[in-house]
Parts: C-alpha cells; structure tokens; sequence
C-alpha cells in the first residue's frame, strides 16, 4: 500500500535538535570556557599568591596550623631583611641581587650586540654551508648547562674566570648568542632586502643600509629576543652555584637556595626574596611590552 507524504510527516510538534549552546546564541560554551579558564588560573596562580602571602606575613602566621589565608597580621619586616642585614649595612641577598642585574644585564646587551649582526649576516649573505653552519650554532643549546659545566669549570680555572662576574658574563652570553641568532634570523628574514638595496643606490653603504634602515624595523624582534635572552642569564642556576664561591660574586638564585637548609628554613625571608626577584624581569617586560608583542607576532602572517 503506497505512504503519502502528507501521511508519512509527523503531524506532532517538532523537536529542536539545536545544540543548548547554539540556541542560547553560544552563551552556555562562553560562560563554560570562562569558569574553566578561572579555575585554571587559580591553579596556576595560587603558588604566586602564596609565596606573595608568605612573604607579608609574621612568622608566627607563616607556621600556623591549619594554615591562615586571611586573618593575619601584615608586616614588610622580611623584605626589609633582603635589603638590610640585621648588624646595619647592606645584607648578602642585596648584593646577590645586584650581581644579578649586571650579570644579566651585560649578557643580554653582549649577545645582542653580536647576534644581531650575525643574524643579518646569514639572512642576507649566501654562505658556504649555512644551513650546516647554523644547525651547529643551534646545537649548542641542546645540551643543558649541567652536561658541560665540569669542562668549562676546568677551563675557567686555568684562565682564572674562577668566582668572577666576567666569568659568568661571558658563559652567559655564549649560551644566549645561538639564541639570538636563530630568534633574529627569522625577524630579519621578514624584512624585505630591498630596503637596503633602494639605500645603496642612494649612495649609503651596506653597513649604513642596515643601520638606519633595517635596524629600527628589527626593534620588536630585538625586544623579544632580549626579553628571553634576560630570563636565561637571570634564571640561571647551575653555572652560577659552580663557578661562584663567594658571596661578593654570587648571584641571587644560589643565594636564594642556600637560604634553605639547617634546621629551620625563614619561609618569610624566602618569599620575600623570590618575590624582589621576580619583580625586574616582569618590570622589563612590562616596559618592551608593545615591542614584545610585536616581535612575537612578527611572520605570523604570510605575506
């Protein structure tokens, strides 16, 4: 027996098949994905809210059991410990800190200095062996610092680098090098060569094609790059607790560690000096921030 189509279509209401978070216009995913996004940043963020609570807390609260998160009383007497020792004068974290900045802060600017032009050198030039040349370059970074720091420790030794700021300079700077090179490669590579080419028909040399032309072009990539670089020589722990004994020379991550040990631990004076630790590199990146993002962003598009 033949089924009309009138007979054979529901005659019922019909059913919205419509997903709930298409027919509330994608509300019910938004508000999904920020609730998650929420928890995740609590979880990734409580370790850095603890250590900022720690570090105003007196120590009494900073043991209590169960564990205070608001009722306790604020005191600045630990990061006054950072700065000042308990006799007067300036403490032994100060001038960690200190060492730190022109530690980092020489290595950053040398690796520039050098990897910059090296960078433009292997995007404009044709090279024997570039490819090779550079995959060596970036071989050194991929052994960690713990793999050579007994050769290196030799050899610092017979050059007398031993429990020297040049020392960690230099060994800073030769890690942040191939780095920069590899970073800076790809920002010069998105700057079109013939910028400098229009340059030297009027009459400028290379060298002064790439200086006023091609240079202010690479900043963004020049502050991305640095920014990283910073991180490395700041972060840096292993070559600064080998080729560092004394506490003039030291930095601040070994000398935030030996901090810990013995049979009690100043868990306020801990948190105290990671957070004035933490505090330059977020304020560097803060300021390049426009550059930064720039930079990171460079080539993301084809042209």
């Amino acid at each position: 027996m033949a089924v009309s189509v009138d007979e054979a279509a529901s005659t019922g209401p019909v059913r919205d098949h419509t997903p709930p978070a298409r027919r509330l216009g994608g509300r019910g995913r938004s508000v999904l994905e920020v609730a998650l996004l929420t928890v995740l940043a609590v979880v990734m963020l409580f370790p850095v809210l603890w250590m900022i609570e720690t570090s105003i807390k007196e120590n009494r609260d900073v043991y209590a059991i169960p564990a205070k998160f608001f009722d306790f009383k604020v005191t600045l007497d630990h990061f006054k410990d950072v700065f000042a020792a308990s006799g007067g004068g300036r403490s032994t974290l100060s001038v960690s800190f200190l060492n730190s900045v022109v530690v980092a802060g020489v290595s950053t600017v040398l690796a520039t200095v050098l990897g910059v032009p090296a960078a433009w050198a292997y995007s404009r030039f044709s090279v024997k062996a570039k490819k090779d040349q550079l995959f060596f370059i970036l071989s050194t970074r991929f052994m960690p610092p713990v793999v050579v720091v007994i050769p290196i420790f030799l050899m610092y030794r017979q050059a007398g680098l031993i429990d020297t700021k040049l020392g960690l300079i230099l060994i800073y700077a030769a890690f942040n090098v191939p780095f920069t090179i590899w970073m800076m490669k790809g920002f010069v590579d998105e700057v079109p060569a013939e910028y400098e080419d229009a340059a030297m028909l009027d009459g400028y040399t290379r060298l002064q094609a790439f200086w006023r032309f091609t240079l202010p072009l690479l900043l963004p990539g020049i502050a991305a790059t640095a920014v990283f670089a910073l991180i490395f020589s700041w972060n840096e722990f292993v070559f600064a607790i080998f080729l560092t004994s004394s506490d003039n020379v030291r930095t601040a991550p070994p000398a935030i560690a030996g901090l810990i040990g013995g049979t009690t631990v100043d868990w306020g004076l801990v948190a105290a000096a990671s957070v004035v630790f933490a505090l330059p590199v977020l304020v560097f990146a803060y300021l390049v921030r426009k550059h930064l993002i720039a930079g990171v962003t460079l080539g993301a598009v084809r042209r």
